[in-house]
């Protein structure tokens, strides 16, 4: 897949994701929020938590998890950090990390809390 076609392809996974999760009443309050150590795809909020969802674009889930490795899971704990620092509770935010699967055919697998495995 060109890079132009890759990319849009991701955007419209973002897209879908999106809209699941503000379906299921959790609002995207960011897209694709830069921080300086790395960018976040989505941020919803369930209430007063705070959800950081990296979106995977593959042809299949499995290949969209290999995808995420530690150390782009580094890069966006350190954005999610900067992020809350905004917030009013600040460090004691209490935040989830997803991960959203999106295959070829626009299935989606939300791996909640994906992170603290």
């Amino acid at each position: 897949m060109s890079g132009a076609r890759s990319y849009q392809a991701g955007l419209a996974a973002e897209a879908m994701v999106e809209q699941l999760y503000t379906g299921s009443g959790r609002p995207i309050c960011a897209r694709r929020w830069r921080g300086s150590s790395g960018e976040i795809d989505l941020i919803a909020r369930d209430g007063a938590e705070v959800i950081f969802i990296e979106v995977k674009h593959s042809k299949t889930h499995a290949q969209a998890a290999e995808r995420l490795g530690p150390r782009q899971m580094a890069r966006i704990y350190d954005a999610a950090s900067e992020f809350i620092g905004g917030e009013p509770a600040g460090q004691l935010t209490p935040v989830r990390f997803d991960v959203a699967l999106v295959d070829g055919r626009g299935q989606i697998e939300i791996l909640e809390n994906a992170f603290a495995a």
